[in-house]
């Protein structure tokens, strides 16, 4: 592998001392998780301190370890804070960088979006992108400070539940492009209502280079609130993705079935199709707007279309598991309204037996009952509904009382209602948001029979 740091260039950076030269290719946060030849990052965590794994690092053959205060192995970089010596380090690797950097948020789909624009610009040249849900405060520093000083194409996925945030961490990014998947009520507890979310995602813009551009959802009802949020920002390149008309990428034509769509685009007036390997309307949209920002970097759109071809949905965000005679999509990993009625459509083109098996969409703040029970015209699809957690019961109590299938407390004591239930040629959505720890379910339905 090229070396990503030399201990010189990390000196320079975050004004520490180096115990002796050293160069790693590589940045890790997990002592255990590591590849041999890594810089291991000590961060103090909220209940954990890196510097107690520094030992098991080095057993995991770190290169070095970057740490605050004296260990009992080396060679070391030693800092004054770690968390600040990360976000230097982020800066001093993206102005050695000259990529093309592209950077995303939304209320949901931005993770998904991330992977499309790997996969895409992955095959144009040289590409780093995030790692897994890498979008919070040390994600993006670290992400940042992992770029390739050889790669053509960067993207990073930035996220936020509090304004301010992405202000904060847009400027370690400082892309060329800010794309924005879509604004839903996600985060209410910390917002009060979507005009403040859109506000909110719309900080990206306050990190653009000069020249930048801002990539918008047309179909969105906060798509002008956006633009205008650029406007203020003085960005002038404002472009739009999606189904109207106007779009500077448009959807001409969509044809789904039960693990792909095929789509027919056109981007800055050039026709474009595409095959996606996962299923819904929400994906072609994803798709949409990576390939307009490919367009926008002078890539070729017909080649990143063809790449997208063997996308596959993520673990979490829609992932198919067969599992004893039966598919399982997996939307464990986030819910929002919004994302919760695009996962429920998937249902309509499902085989066999559709089960719907929700769990709370958190973070809503005081509406979050009210919205819970407006999902109930979207399992119209579903011919058994599970639901579990206390505000998936004001959906349960809006439903007739033919539709209800089964309650519980929680994802532990649904399960087996679920597991006793299914049969072979089902079809199974389980969603919720991480906290409501849907993925017991999964397990269950996994492990069933053994």
């Amino acid at each position: 592998m090229n070396v990503l740091w030399t201990s010189a260039e990390l000196e320079e950076a975050t004004l520490g001392h180096a115990s002796e030269p050293f160069t790693v290719t590589a940045l890790a946060l997990d002592s255990r998780r590591l590849h041999p030849g890594a810089l291991y990052l000590a961060i103090k965590g909220e209940s954990k301190d890196g510097h107690d794994f520094v030992a098991n690092a080095f057993e995991h053959q770190a290169a070095a370890a970057l740490v605050s205060k004296p260990v009992s192995r080396g060679p070391t970089l030693t800092v004054a804070h770690t968390q600040r010596a990360l976000e230097d380090m982020a800066r001093a690797a993206r102005a050695r960088s000259a990529a093309a950097v592209i950077a995303v948020t939304g209320s949901a789909g931005k993770t998904t979006t991330k992977e499309l624009l790997k996969r895409a610009f992955s095959a144009l040249g040289q590409t780093h992108a995030s790692g897994a849900s890498f979008n919070n405060h040390w994600g993006v520093p670290f992400s940042v400070a992992s770029l390739p000083r050889e790669a053509r194409y960067a993207i990073f996925e930035i996220g936020m539940n509090h304004f301010g945030e992405i202000r904060g961490l847009v400027t370690f990014a400082r892309p060329q492009i800010a794309l924005i998947t879509t604004i839903a009520p996600a985060h209410l507890e910390f917002f009060g209502n979507c005009d403040a979310i859109a506000d909110a995602k719309s900080e990206i813009f306050e990190g653009l280079q000069a020249g930048g551009t801002a990539l918008l959802p047309v179909d969105s009802p906060y798509c002008e609130r956006l633009r205008n949020r650029a406007k203020q920002l003085g960005v002038s390149n404002i472009l739009t993705f999606g189904t109207a008309q106007c779009a500077d990428a448009r959807l001409i034509g969509l044809e789904e079935s039960v693990g792909a769509i095929r789509l027919k685009a056109e981007i800055l007036g050039q026709t474009v199709d595409a095959v996606i390997g996962a299923p819904g309307q929400h994906m072609a949209s994803n798709a949409l707007g990576a390939l307009l920002a490919v367009a926008v970097a002078g890539g070729d759109v017909a080649v990143a279309a063809e790449a997208l071809r063997d996308f596959s949905a993520l673990k979490g965000r829609g992932q198919r598991i067969a599992a004893h005679g039966i598919e399982i999509i997996d939307e464990s990993y986030n819910a929002n309204p919004a994302s919760m009625a695009a996962a429920l459509s998937l249902l309509t083109k499902a085989p066999g037996r559709t089960l719907a098996v929700l769990g709370d969409m958190l973070e809503l703040g005081p509406e979050g009952p009210a919205l819970h029970a407006g999902i109930a015209p979207h399992l119209d699809a579903a011919d058994l509904v599970f639901l579990c957690g206390p505000l998936m019961k004001s959906l349960y109590d809006a439903l007739p009382p033919a539709r209800r299938t089964a309650y519980a407390d929680n994802s532990a004591e649904l399960a087996p209602f679920v597991a006793a239930a299914v049969k072979a040629g089902d079809t199974v959505l389980i969603k919720g948001s991480n906290g409501s720890r849907m993925s017991l379910v999964i397990d269950a339905l996994k492990g069933r029979g053994e």
